[in-house]
């Protein structure tokens, strides 16, 4: 995932073009400032350490968290890698949202995203590339799964360096040697003597960082591996955390919003007598795309542009799910499309040999997150302020200022706590729509999109379908292997979203085939994406690529293994030679679930899958009711994250990623007819109730392996292996998302 903002981004366009500028550019580039200066703010009785860290006199631990917090604990978890190498009390530790700065941006992220699609000659150039201009542009974005990969090094540092200078203080006190000394629950210790961190911080902060910073070894007195109490749910369980829909500003006024149609035309008419009857209406907005209403409540702004009855001018080729399936055919047809990966010579492999061949396909599948998008905007003189949940302050800041016509640096994001993001928290509209109401009315406005508004205006996960291919000698050794997935390019349309205009995502995007290279040792690997111009607008989700790409690849590893007549979990652990950890990961599931075989009758099924640095095998058992509804009785997930900092916080994640992935696999398909949704709301999303919840049971298998993502590790295996099990159990093979019980082959 590579994203832009104006003036504040990276987009992979600029960065292929600048990985390949030569030399002059990379002699500009060094001769830019290398040093950053912390815009971390201390308040009266604390002492700054650095960017990540401050210590209060009263002893509290506060550290600076660059991360959104979304649900996924990185208010502790992120805490807890700092709280560890300082030596700190877990229960002095106290969080904060980092300000917008060049040193909190997310470079691993961008390094990443820049590598994708590229040559490996230029890829540590152009990963080079990404990195600097990502740190440059402060590029803050939470996504990836990558908020410990990219951030563990420099927290670690961060609390390695307090606490060389915490030990360099007492060592003043004391007349010892610094090194010999040791922190532990907040205290600096030399044998049986020990002085706080609060009568120390002051000083310390005076001391000089010495030239190598010794990071703490041993088991003992360690905070990372412990299973800490979360920072954040205490006031999520009483009510007292501040969401962006809780802010309160004097004079605010309350707004609410109507859109056109996806890909539907600038808007036509509206009934504004009707909106101005509305009892407490203050304003009306009208914009070619959107319509808005401002009231003394957020009620009375919903009835009046509900009033509004806004009509928009419908082009021939608005989105429609025929469209969508349609487009998604002609490029697979189509001989046209970039190779994202490849591995040996799959036309070699193909030569004289049987090739077995599938096709699959995806629907759109939402985001449906908790908190609808929301922003609050403030114009004081000069200086605008704005409240929201945003997943990239640093782009959020920038739609904003766009929008008033401000300079970036006179407009202030103060990132909230986010109910749900998924990649939905990174869109920038109602930001942009607060900010213009704001400047119109020139008063506190505070926006709440409507759930209806929500969920037909949603940025989808991407439609896509794939025609799997593979050759397969005698035994089951498969020697070839070939996907082409058709999907829209959504990374550019997201960029063009977040740059304010919009793009229609036809072009090769190597994000849309994320995970589609299988974790097995086949010779020869062909991976190609195929653009697909479907109309839709699609978005960033949780597991991205990988909630579909593993559903193809799972499903058809199940499929061959079937004609290889070989046992699917034998069949995929004869090709794990190269790839111990998830071999494990499948063998453990396995043991764990009781797997049967998988035969004719057995109503389980299993899946795995490598992705974000970790690995994941996922055992379920389903049945079909009377209704022909899907429900998953039992899942058993076993997970290699490496080094895991707070193993329940990863156990919550496996979990929420299976009911995620539940969801995904058994709701109801989304019909699109002219730009329309044909859902309203959760309860037309067909999403499984509590009563439909399955036991879940997650193994974590100990590493020490550096750490991996996991927020979104959970989601890609469960639906191959709801199908996978639906295929043993019934005979049908579902080779398309949503699963429907009764339209396989």
């Amino acid at each position: 995932m590579a994203l832009s903002g104006t003036g504040t981004g990276v987009s992979r366009r600029n960065l292929l073009i600048g990985g390949g500028a030569g030399i002059g550019l990379v002699v500009a580039w060094r001769l830019w400032p290398r040093r950053y200066e912390p815009n971390l703010r201390a308040a009266d009785g604390e002492t700054l350490f650095n960017a990540f860290l401050k210590i209060g006199g009263d002893g509290r631990v506060i550290v600076a968290v660059p991360q959104a917090e979304m649900g996924q604990g990185v208010y502790t978890s992120l805490p807890q890698i700092v709280a560890d190498e300082l030596g700190a009390d877990w229960r002095t530790v106290a969080v904060e949202p980092a300000p917008i700065s060049p040193l909190y941006a997310n470079s691993f992220l961008a390094e990443e995203a820049a590598g994708d699609g590229v040559p490996s000659a230029l890829r540590g150039v152009v990963r080079w590339a990404a990195r600097e201009q990502a740190t440059r542009a402060a590029l803050m974005i939470t996504g990836g799964s990558t908020s410990i990969r990219a951030f563990e090094p420099r927290l670690r540092e961060a609390g390695a360096a307090a606490r060389a200078l915490l030990s360099k203080a007492a060592a003043e006190r004391w007349d010892v040697e610094w090194e010999l000394l040791d922190t532990r629950a907040g205290f600096v210790v030399n044998g049986g003597e020990r002085l706080s961190f609060a009568e120390l911080a002051e000083a310390a902060a005076a001391q000089e960082l010495p030239e190598h910073l010794p990071v703490r070894g041993g088991l003992e007195n360690r905070l990372t591996g412990q299973s800490l109490p979360r920072i954040d749910l205490p006031s999520k369980v009483d009510g007292s955390a501040r969401f962006a829909g809780d802010v309160r500003l004097p004079d605010m006024v309350y707004a609410s919003v109507r859109q056109g149609p996806i890909g539907g035309g600038p808007l036509a008419s509206i009934d504004r007598d009707a909106a101005e009857a509305v009892p407490g209406v203050v304003a009306l907005f009208e914009t070619p795309r959107w319509v808005g209403a401002a009231a003394s409540n957020w009620w009375a702004a919903n009835r009046a542009v509900e009033a509004m009855k806004p009509a928009f001018i419908n082009p021939p080729k608005a989105a429609s799910s025929a469209g969508i399936e349609a487009a998604l055919a002609q490029a697979l047809e189509a001989d046209e499309g970039e190779r994202a990966f490849e591995r040996g010579d799959v036309a070699a492999a193909y030569a004289g040999a049987p090739i077995f061949r599938a096709r699959y396909s995806a629907g759109v599948a939402p985001n449906a997150p908790l908190e609808t998008l929301t922003a609050t905007a403030r114009i004081t003189g000069d200086r605008l302020e704005v409240w929201a949940p945003t997943q990239a302050p640093s782009l959020a800041r920038a739609a904003a200022a766009r929008a008033a016509g401000f300079p970036e640096a006179r407009v202030t994001v103060y990132p909230m706590l986010v109910g749900g993001g998924y990649g939905r928290k990174i869109e920038t509209i109602a930001i942009e729509q607060a900010v213009t109401m704001t400047a119109q009315v020139k008063r506190p406005v505070q926006l709440v999109w409507s759930r209806i508004e929500e969920t037909m205006q949603d940025s989808f996960r991407p439609p896509a379908a794939a025609v799997m291919s593979a050759s397969m000698m005698e035994g089951g050794r498969l020697t070839g292997w070939q996907a082409r997935i058709a999907a829209p390019a959504t990374t550019d349309q997201v960029i063009g979203r977040l740059d304010g205009a919009e793009a229609s995502g036809d072009g090769a995007d190597p994000a849309m085939v994320d995970g589609a290279v299988p974790p097995y040792d086949i010779p020869s690997v062909a991976i190609d994406h195929l653009p697909a111009d479907t109309g839709l607008r699609t978005g960033l989700s949780r597991s991205g690529a990988h909630g579909y790409t593993a559903f193809f690849t799972e499903s058809f590893v199940d499929e061959l293994a079937r004609q290889a007549r070989v046992e699917p979990l034998s069949f995929r652990m004869q090709m794990l030679g190269s790839n111990p950890r998830l071999a494990r990961c499948l063998s453990t599931a396995a043991a764990l679930g009781g797997w049967d075989g998988g035969g004719a009758g057995s109503n389980m099924g299993i899946a795995a899958h490598s992705a974000f640095g970790s690995h994941v095998a996922t055992l379920v058992e389903v049945e079909v009711d009377k209704d022909q509804r899907i429900r998953v009785t039992r899942a058993v997930s076993a997970v290699d994250c490496g080094r895991a900092i707070n193993p329940d916080i990863v156990r919550q994640l496996i979990e929420g990623g299976i009911c995620h992935g539940i969801a995904a696999a058994t709701g109801r398909p989304i019909g699109i007819e002219g730009g329309l949704v044909d859902a309203r709301g959760f309860g037309d999303l067909g999403l499984p109730t509590l009563a439909y919840a399955p036991e879940v049971t997650v193994e974590i298998i100990a590493s020490q392996e550096p750490p991996g993502g996991v927020t979104e590790l959970g989601v890609p295996t469960i639906a191959p292996a709801i199908a996978n099990a639906l295929f043993a159990a019934t005979g049908q093979r579902l080779r398309s998302l949503p699963l429907v019980p009764g339209s396989g082959q």
